[in-house]
């Protein structure tokens, strides 16, 4: 199956060198390119986009609306966002994440991360560079101000519904293990840890494992540490 790639960027020339990247694989072709998120989110819908490499600061719409946008439509449950960043401290990171973003890649990221990252946001391993995203996430929310909180308590009391094991999985999630890793850790099989991790998804109203980070912090089931 080939991947339909669409790149939403307000540079012409980051979108003409990542097109010639990705079409230069033979399981992947970039579909359309956008300068703003309004046409993003138009695009995504026209040309059935599997995966949006999104830049955050754009004119207009900028790619956090535009993921909110993607992410809240129905008709594009299975479109997977891939935020592109400086790694520099950006505000709208984290809040990309919690509005249906699949992960983060840095823009000097080499060649072939890219091509993978897109790889694994299309089969569904939507947490991209582990440590790094949970790195990111431990950091803005042990900054954030209590009193400007815009968290879904709701969460919270969802994670009354898991069930140890589930919990124990979400741990292993939120510290930026995959599955093979939480199964030994856990003295499981994968499959096991898959099935604990979907089920835990679909409890918490999780779009992606990126989002079980995120619920997982905010909930205070994991602490953020900062460094």
């Amino acid at each position: 199956m080939t991947i339909r790639v669409l790149l939403a960027d307000d540079q012409a020339l980051l979108r003409s060198a990542f097109r010639v990247l990705v079409d230069s694989e033979p399981d992947m072709e970039v579909v359309g390119e956008a300068s703003d998120g309004a046409e993003a989110v138009r695009l995504t819908k026209e040309q059935r986009a599997d995966v949006v490499l999104m830049d955050i600061r754009m004119p207009g719409t900028d790619g956090l609306a535009a993921t909110r946008m993607i992410s809240a439509d129905p008709d594009l449950a299975g479109v997977r966002v891939v935020i592109l960043t400086t790694f520099e401290v950006d505000d709208y990171v984290v809040q990309s994440l919690r509005a249906g973003a699949s992960g983060f890649l840095g823009k000097g990221s080499e060649p072939e991360e890219l091509l993978s990252a897109i790889r694994i946001a299309a089969g569904g391993q939507a947490l991209l560079s582990p440590a790094a995203t949970t790195g990111l996430i431990s950091r803005f929310l042990a900054q954030e101000d209590p009193a400007d909180d815009d968290r879904d308590p709701a969460r919270g009391e969802r994670l009354d519904s898991l069930t140890g094991r589930e919990r124990e999985v979400l741990v292993q999630v939120a510290g930026g293990h995959s599955n093979d890793e939480i199964a030994e850790r856990l003295e499981v099989s994968p499959l096991t840890v898959k099935t604990h991790v979907n089920r835990a998804m679909a409890k918490l109203g999780a779009r992606d494992r990126a989002q079980l980070v995120v619920i997982a912090y905010e909930s205070g089931l994991v602490r953020p540490r900062v460094e």
